[in-house]
């Protein structure tokens, strides 16, 4: 698995159109087809999506963001720079968390200053621009990246609620 993996496959959690091809996914997350094929094939053979390649295994999903993920794409916060705000700094878990250090991805044309998160996948800071639930689902694999046991339950609740 990659990082790119888990970020592809909870974007076909998000796109409503059941017809969707390849081009569509790779356009909407800027990466090429070909990443988007490679990534679905390595999906498939650890068993998070099915045959056809088109649906999500959404409880095996869900067990390996819960369970796995924060060991396979660990995440330590870096230097302070201007950005997209993450984890607990999306304005959703803002209102829920307070904190005195914010989080980002690096984004020269970011509205806040944080300590850097890098991304699962570069391009994933133009996509979420595009799509409102892509963002708040990679926010809250940040929150399980790099964030605290309160933080976490709350994350893994609304990560239920969508992927589940």
């Amino acid at each position: 698995m990659r990082p790119q993996d888990i970020v592809l496959l909870l974007k076909i959690l998000t796109v409503s159109a059941p017809d969707w091809q390849y081009r569509d996914l790779a356009a909407s997350l800027y990466v090429s087809t070909s990443e988007v094929s490679e990534s679905l094939h390595r999906s498939h053979i650890a068993g998070l999506i099915d045959e056809s390649k088109r649906k999500v295994h959404r409880q095996s999903l869900m067990e390996f963001i819960r369970y796995g993920l924060h060991y396979v794409f660990p995440q330590a916060p870096g230097t302070m720079v201007t950005g997209i705000p993450t984890a607990h700094s999306y304005p959703f878990y803002a209102r829920l968390f307070k904190s005195e250090m914010n989080y980002a991805w690096p984004d020269d044309n970011g509205n806040m200053r944080g300590l850097a998160i890098q991304p699962l996948y570069p391009s994933v800071v133009k996509a979420v621009k595009q799509d409102e639930l892509l963002y708040k689902l990679l926010a809250s694999i940040d929150i399980i990246r790099v964030g605290r046991t309160r933080e976490l339950k709350v994350a893994i609740e609304e990560l239920q609620k969508i992927i589940l």
